[in-house]
């Protein structure tokens, strides 16, 4: 019931946003009234209340009395945002290209960085799943997701990881995600992610080390991205006040 809660939330936030940018208020300066939102989303004014409060915490929107709820041109027209959470493909989608994927590696392994981020003993058998996505079919993203094999619940098959990882943490995890702590900074590309992105060792590109958290503050899932330079644009959005 929370995990439906959470996830519906999400969906109406993204279809706000989504019609700021290109639907039914792209061209407005301010959404409707509460009243008549609620209406539109067939949603209760409880719910858009907690919607609005947090696209007014992401800066997309502000809210004053008196005169209703502005948009928030100059930040709801950024592309790619690093500080709030989109999928790859929606990365590149909303980058104007087209978008596809491909999973390079499911396997178990052992990897003792990478158990130390996720908080367990260095030898817990963990679940690697790389993938690679393309923009208008150049490399444009390499992704090590890794998951303790303690914490899947039942048996899975390769087909099960062509949706978003976030999706398997819940059908197999019974796991979703509600925090983040990346670490961002460039690296020098090598290896396995060097050969996905078709670029020679050495190459710099951004790299990004994140750790999810559950509501209950239990790491769930450690990820390592790497962006290949001049394929997707990132911004990042830092309020003042």
């Amino acid at each position: 019931m929370v995990f439906e809660k959470i996830k519906s939330s999400r969906r109406i936030q993204a279809r706000l946003i989504g019609e700021m940018r290109r639907g039914g208020f792209a061209g407005e300066d301010r959404l409707p009234k509460e009243q008549e939102l609620a209406e539109l989303l067939g949603i209760s004014r409880t719910q858009l209340r907690d919607v609005l409060a947090k696209l007014e915490l992401d800066g997309y929107i502000t809210r004053r009395q008196g005169v209703g709820t502005l948009i928030n041109r100059q930040v709801v027209d950024i592309p790619v945002r690093m500080d709030t959470e989109i999928e790859f493909l929606d990365m590149v989608r909303e980058s104007g290209m087209t978008p596809t994927e491909r999973v390079d590696t499911i396997a178990q392994a052992q990897d003792a960085d990478a158990a130390a981020k996720l908080g367990v003993s260095p030898d817990t058998p963990l679940l690697l799943v790389a993938r690679t996505v393309l923009a208008d079919g150049t490399p444009a993203i390499y992704c090590e997701d890794l998951i303790p094999m303690q914490s899947i619940r039942r048996a899975y098959a390769d087909a099960d990881f062509s949706p978003p990882i976030f999706e398997f943490l819940e059908e197999y995890c019974n796991a979703l995600p509600c925090m983040d702590v990346t670490e961002v900074r460039a690296v020098a590309v090598s290896g396995a992610a060097g050969k996905a992105l078709n670029l020679a060792d050495g190459t710099p590109v951004l790299y990004m080390d994140e750790v999810d958290y559950d509501r209950d503050g239990k790491r769930v899932l450690y990820s390592r991205q790497y962006y290949a330079d001049g394929v997707i644009r990132h911004s990042i959005v830092r309020r003042k006040v």
